[in-house]
């Protein structure tokens, strides 16, 4: 399919207007980019640039035959409809967030990630509408407007239905991860910006199995994380199973962090940003190769949406392979407030991955060591096999009347494994 022409703007305030970001993002997006307009100048709230601009960025529109523009800043409805109408007719004009929302249009795979994309884009289109309408109507009253406010009422019900819909997916995620505490399995999650290599790692870190047979209850265990250098490519959240320190855990890639994306559309994602909060350790990837300014940035952006994580957050700096120890000092000595102790991987090449396993092991839950003492049948044998599959087994002796088994586990594998050792005890 062709790709779509279109002409990237932004404005800022003082200093040099950067574009490279945004011209990363339209290209992910599939745009051919043929033109780029800045200015550097207070906003104009009835058009974002100036007017002079607008001209300009008209004329430009007209004369590459570009059908959209890119603005690298948040427009407000208004600014949205005067852009378009100082445009040649049928020029669409997309901020930087919409934008956004397209690309994870675009990459969304699951059920939920679909549902959440298409919730923020109806916010986001919904006071777009009403200013259409609004300005249609010449200033009359939108409640007066019978056709143009049953048009809002519906956006409106499909965003509380898509509210409800997601809510019971919410619910159903939580009940599964709860059967997997259950089974023993402890949570893993790689958290980070785009194109920090989490995927990579992700591949590093898993057991090498296919799960080709897994049961329908873990669905949501993928075989594969896509790794490719493009931004947004792990929209879904990815989880493997990886064996930590002998431990059973559940690793997952989930959606990378990107500058500016505004608040309310993260909150719209919370789901994904809560693997990572209820995670027993999160691993911040950061990009050893960024310039040390703009990696503190990052990790300080980074700490800031992981301060409710439940577990202990350990920063990895990945792709150690581009910097000589020079520049990695460099770096360690800049994120210093941030984190203390990085611990410096090259996820591509494998190096120092047997460091991050430690610290992961150490950031796990402490386990429990238990004893237990059963009849010695069949049952017994099931629950001795139960045990292998959820906990660390070191040790089963046989009578021939009893079966005696020390272990280790979480706390929730011992529970249970007490409960049906009770139960098996008091059977006649």
């Amino acid at each position: 399919m062709q790709a779509t022409d279109a002409v990237i703007a932004k404005r800022a305030d003082s200093g040099a207007v950067e574009t490279d970001e945004i011209r990363a993002l339209a290209e992910a997006a599939g745009y051919d980019i043929v033109a780029e307009l800045t200015q550097t100048r207070a906003e104009h709230p009835g058009l974002q640039f100036g007017r002079g601009k607008v001209e300009e960025l008209s004329e430009t529109v007209a004369e590459t035959s570009a059908s959209v523009v890119i603005f690298d800043n948040e427009l407000t409805p208004g600014q949205t409809f005067g852009l378009a109408n100082s445009c040649p007719d049928g020029t669409e004009i997309l901020d930087r967030r919409r934008l956004v929302l397209d690309i994870f249009e675009e990459q969304a795979g699951s059920k939920r990630a679909k549902l959440q994309v298409k919730r923020a884009q109806l916010a986001h289109d919904l006071p777009r509408i009403r200013e259409e309408i609004t300005r249609e109507r010449a200033g009359e009253l939108l409640a007066h407007d019978e056709k143009g406010g049953q048009r809002v009422r519906d956006v409106e019900r499909r965003i509380e239905a898509l509210d409800a819909e997601l809510a019971d997916l919410t619910e159903d995620e939580e009940n599964r991860r709860q059967r997997r505490r259950e089974e023993g399995f402890e949570f893993v999650a790689l958290a980070g910006y785009t194109n920090a290599g989490k995927s990579t790692l992700l591949h590093r870190l898993a057991d090498d199995l296919e799960f080709e047979n897994r049961e329908a209850d873990h669905g949501d265990i993928d075989a594969t994380a896509e790794i490719e250098d493009r931004l947004f490519k792990t929209l879904d959240t990815t989880t493997r199973r990886a064996t930590i320190d002998g431990r059973r855990t559940l690793v997952t890639d989930t959606v990378g962090f990107v500058d500016d994306l505004p608040h309310d559309l993260v909150a719209s994602f919370h789901d994904t940003l809560s693997e990572s909060e209820t995670a027993d350790c999160a691993i911040l990837v950061a990009d050893a190769s960024d310039p040390p300014d703009e990696l503190r940035r990052k990790l300080e952006t980074s700490a800031d949406l992981l301060a409710d994580a439940e577990g202990e957050v350990v920063t990895v700096l990945n792709k150690a392979d581009l910097c000589s120890e020079e520049e990695l000092e460099a770096r360690r000595e800049a994120i210093g407030e941030i984190s203390a102790d990085p611990i410096a991987v090259s996820a591509t090449e494998g190096r120092n991955l047997d460091a991050l396993r430690d610290r992961i092991a150490a950031a796990l839950p402490e386990r429990r060591d238990a004893e237990l003492a059963l009849p010695n049948d069949d049952e017994a044998m099931s629950l001795v096999s139960w045990l292998y599959d959820r906990a660390s087994v070191e040790d089963v002796n046989y009578t021939d009347s009893e079966v005696r088994i020390a272990f280790a586990g979480p706390e929730s594998v011992v529970e249970r494994a007490r409960g049906r050792a009770e139960k098996l005890s008091s059977e006649p």
